[in-house]
């Protein structure tokens, strides 16, 4: 216990680390306690880092600070306000096809899979088809049973999302206009020594700043291309997967994944086993593949330097500890961790300065 009690002395009797330990401590009870209650004001925040880089573009062009700020700021609503008004209402009524089509593509896909046995003996049997189609069965039996419970819950969800689509609104404007005067309201409660803590904020700043950028950016290439794609391909429903390919990349290697199953059934059904299917399974993995190796590369380059590993760590453990926000933020949260452990002092009772 000697060794663990001369480290803990020796690191948290530094007062920089004091500091940087209690804003993280602050941050993390307040993640835990009342980050769903100010999911407006995290939402605002990502919107402000996305806006603040074109901010700075205009202003490096000279452009005055408050033009540049309206401007940005006005066409951010007219892209909200297209999504909202455009994009939106197709992807709701895509939605409902695909759910009032569920009974029919059900049918059809037990019938394309009927088929696969006296096609592919030596590889599919009918008792396994059966297993799938009964597993098939309990599944799309469950979705409607949750159906009226979901419709009930609309409205209300609906009115709720009009609320903190305002203030979302409200609250990037004022971020925007006001980002020093509400950085120097939070450093006023910081002592003056936190060299630590100002370190490990730069960074975070300048990594998660880009990411949520480049996030943006892929999310509307990939989305775009796949619908694309797509629709040359003649894909139904190539709206909806167009958007579940684009927001896949913000869960890495699991979104891609988890998003093949969707756009295989709807292929399969569309189709059956023929090579139509197989040209938009080719297709997808395509899309992913140059996301993967090519597009992704070239937005991040190394300003989001995480191992593989790291990242999959990164989405078990806060996707346990949050569930789909944890996974959703699982990489800029990752970040954080990475910084604060660059920036922490090397040094301790039982290893040698470096």
């Amino acid at each position: 216990m000697k060794p663990l009690r001369d480290w803990f002395h020796q690191t948290f009797s530094d007062p920089q680390v004091l500091i940087l330990t209690g804003v993280l401590l602050v941050a993390l009870i307040g993640i835990i306690f009342v980050a769903e209650m100010v999911a407006p004001v995290i939402a605002a925040i990502v919107f402000a880092f996305l806006l603040d880089g074109l901010v700075v573009r205009l202003e490096r062009l000279r452009v005055r600070k408050i033009i540049a700020i309206l401007v940005v700021f006005i066409g951010f609503i007219l892209m909200t306000m297209l999504f909202l008004l455009g994009l939106l209402p197709i992807l709701f009524r895509q939605v409902g096809q695909f759910v009032a089509q569920v009974p029919v593509m059900t049918q059809e896909l037990q019938g394309h899979l009927l088929e696969l046995p006296q096609q592919y003996p030596d590889l599919v049997s009918e008792a396994q088809v059966r297993g799938f189609m009964a597993e098939i069965g309990g599944s799309a039996l469950y979705l409607f049973s949750s159906l009226p419970s979901l419709a009930g819950a609309s409205v209300v969800t609906l009115m709720t999302s009009v609320v903190y689509i305002i203030l979302v609104l409200l609250l990037v404007f004022f971020m925007m206009k006001d980002k020093d005067k509400i950085a120097n309201w939070v450093i006023g409660f910081l002592p003056r020594e936190r060299d630590l803590t100002t370190t490990v904020w730069s960074e975070v700043n300048l990594q998660v700043a880009n990411y949520v950028r480049g996030k943006f950016w892929e999310i509307l290439i990939v989305g775009v291309v796949t619908y694309v794609v797509f629709t040359i391909l003649g894909v139904d429903f190539a709206i909806l997967l167009a958007v579940m390919t684009g927001l896949s990349v913000l869960i890495p290697f699991v979104g891609a994944a988890v998003v093949t199953v969707p756009v295989a059934v709807v292929a399969f059904v569309q189709w059956g086993p023929t090579w139509d299917f197989g040209y938009v399974v080719i297709a997808y993995a395509i899309i992913q593949a140059l996301d993967g190796n090519l597009l992704a590369p070239i937005l991040f380059s190394e300003v989001v330097d995480l191992h593989p590993i790291a990242i999959i760590v990164a989405i078990l453990i806060f996707g346990g500890l949050w569930g789909f926000w944890g996974v959703f933020f699982a990489i800029p949260l990752a970040t954080v961790v990475q910084a604060v452990l660059k920036a922490w002092p090397r040094t301790s009772a039982w290893r040698k300065p470096i």
